[in-house]
């Protein structure tokens, strides 16, 4: 069986999301933030001490977007992949690889400063911010009178994204929700794999 292991509210939220639409069996592990200092058998499983890792039989993951596509690939068929022969496949590969390149890089500094180093690198928090506002640009005007990002339907392309704009809101990046990006993500986020892979929290 698949095991994620995962943080609350993480870039975990990916290959869960994406699990969660095919109606995969896996065996989830939630674990305090951050796990290799809260939880230190963890490095013994993955040595980077890193969130998400998946497992699946002699299959090791540490990226999210990685993740997410090794699942519709190896799992599918299913909606949720773009295929080599579709038109919109080189966008598809790169949204998936524009989600943590482009987007979700600048916020996890804004992430390490706010909340686990405050008072650090105040200035950090406040630059990488509007870096990652400036970055959607590009995502604001490409869902310029589309409902998906592509092919005309929902696709991980959308899950691995709209990531990035959840976790703006859990940051307080409120400039991150512009029109277009706005009435994207109040579509996905009304999913039920979207609300239940959000509502996976850690028991002590």
């Amino acid at each position: 069986m698949l095991k994620i292991y995962g943080t609350e509210n993480s870039r975990a939220m990916r290959p869960i999301w994406t699990a969660e639409e095919m109606g995969l069996k896996y065996e989830l592990i939630m674990m305090p933030f951050p796990p290799r200092i809260f939880m230190e058998d963890y490095l013994d499983i993955n040595m980077l001490g890193t969130v998400p890792y998946l497992i699946d039989g002699d299959i090791k993951m540490t990226e999210s977007v990685a993740m997410s596509q090794y699942l519709v690939e190896k799992y599918g068929p299913t909606d949720l992949r773009v295929m080599p022969d579709e038109k919109d496949y080189p966008s598809y590969l790169n949204w998936l690889h524009h989600a943590d390149a482009t987007l979700t890089f600048p916020q996890t500094v804004v992430l390490r400063y706010k909340y686990q180093e405050p008072g650090v690198a105040d200035a950090a928090i406040e630059g990488y911010s509007r870096w990652f506002v400036s970055r959607l640009k590009l995502l604001e005007s490409e869902l310029e009178n589309k409902k998906y990002l592509c092919s005309n339907r929902f696709t991980i392309a959308d899950i691995c994204v709209s990531y990035a704009i959840n976790l703006a809101g859990l940051l307080g990046i409120n400039e991150a929700f512009k029109p277009n990006i706005s009435r994207w993500t109040e579509m996905l986020f009304n999913r039920k794999a979207f609300i239940k892979s959000r509502s996976y929290k850690y028991e002590k």
